[in-house]
């Protein structure tokens, strides 16, 4: 059974309490939550006991399973698809769970080229069908995908192009009809415009997207802004109005600056950078079927993995590891933004991460 929810005060001095007091209590390690993953974009979620993990590996994709996060990393990687028609490079696949069915999408392709594919099984680690480019409207370039189910509808969100050139990636969502089938067309819902996630640019980035409810059921997409090549990586939050349409960018309410990250410059006020590792970004919040509406009431820290360089270490992509984590949510927080239509703030739930 889940606590009552709180609200306002209440639940601000609630997420206080209990940050003040794991901070006391379980300071992380020196190597913090790092794994033996060595690589990007970890994606996870928790089907009963078990613990399920995708990703990319050369041409292809590996599945793990274990029965807890840490356990990941020692277990049997299985392949479950091999690019043999040769699609070009594949990127941070996301495995998901709808109907009891597992769909895993995934990037492949070179250059201007990367588009969205998708398989599906009915078992986590074996019998994925071949894989299916998916129909996203304007076939433009599209990486890091996912599906969710919101307000009863299914939506597709991901990071894109406006048009056939690397000018910025945008985050765009689309409605799918089923989850291999999306339906009417793509809605840009972030651009990243503000000074904090243009720290490192051309192109400037916003990406990884992943979806989650707060405790009074709004819809948030939290995402990796700056570039992934640089230690200015970070996680900064989209928080949907209450009763907002996710096809309407002014319905969204970015956070201030980083909410993980590891640079305080670009943080935002009141969250502190990281201890142990830099670049914190792609993350995956790992959920009970990977299902938004199973998402942690107010008060408990619930499991996440990122990927990110151990500090001390030169930055780049060779030396990204998967990480375990944990996050919980923040109380009260206001999101502002200047010079658009509409309210210019929002108040109501955050997050926090901790290594």
């Amino acid at each position: 059974m889940r606590p009552a929810r709180t609200s306002g005060a209440a639940a601000f001095a609630l997420s206080l309490l209990l940050a003040l007091t794991l901070s006391m209590t379980s300071a992380p390690s020196a190597q913090a939550g790092q794994t033996a993953v060595r690589g990007a974009d970890p994606s996870v979620l928790r089907v009963g006991g078990t613990y399920v993990s995708v990703q990319s590996t050369g041409g292809g994709i590996v599945v793990r399973q274990a029965s807890s996060t840490e356990g990941l990393a020692s277990a049997t990687a299985r392949q479950v698809w091999s690019d043999s028609r040769n699609l070009g490079e594949v990127w941070a696949p996301e495995i998901v769970r709808d109907g009891g069915r597992y769909y895993i999408y995934f990037t492949a392709g070179r250059g201007a080229a990367h588009r969205m594919y998708v398989i599906s099984s009915s078992a986590p680690d074996a019998g994925y069908s071949a894989e299916t480019k998916l129909a996203l409207p304007d076939d433009k370039w599209a990486i890091d995908g996912t599906l969710f189910t919101f307000s009863g509808q299914r939506w597709f969100v991901w990071s894109g192009w406006a048009g056939d050139t690397n000018v910025e990636q945008n985050l765009y969502i689309a409605r799918m009809s089923s989850p291999t089938t999306p339906t009417g067309g793509r809605h840009v819902i972030s651009q990243p415009r503000e000074s904090w996630e243009r720290v490192v640019g051309d192109p400037y980035i916003n990406e990884s997207p992943e979806a989650i409810k707060d405790p009074n059921g709004q819809l948030h997409i939290v995402y990796s802004a700056n570039g992934s090549w640089s230690d200015q990586y970070c996680l900064a939050d989209l928080r949907l109005r209450a009763g907002g349409d996710p096809t309407h960018v002014w319905d969204w309410y970015k956070s201030n600056g980083c909410l993980f990250g590891s640079h305080r410059a670009t943080m935002m006020p009141g969250w502190d950078p990281t201890l142990y590792v830099n670049g914190p970004g792609h993350h995956t919040f790992v959920l009970l079927d990977g299902d938004i509406a199973t998402s942690p009431p107010a008060g408990p820290r619930f499991p996440l993995m990122f990927h990110a360089v151990p500090k001390g270490t030169p930055y780049s992509w060779d030396n990204r590891y998967w990480y375990t984590g944990t996050f919980c949510w923040w109380g009260n927080t206001t999101y502002s933004r200047a010079n658009v239509p509409g309210p210019n703030t929002d108040t109501g739930w955050s997050l926090k991460f901790f290594e």
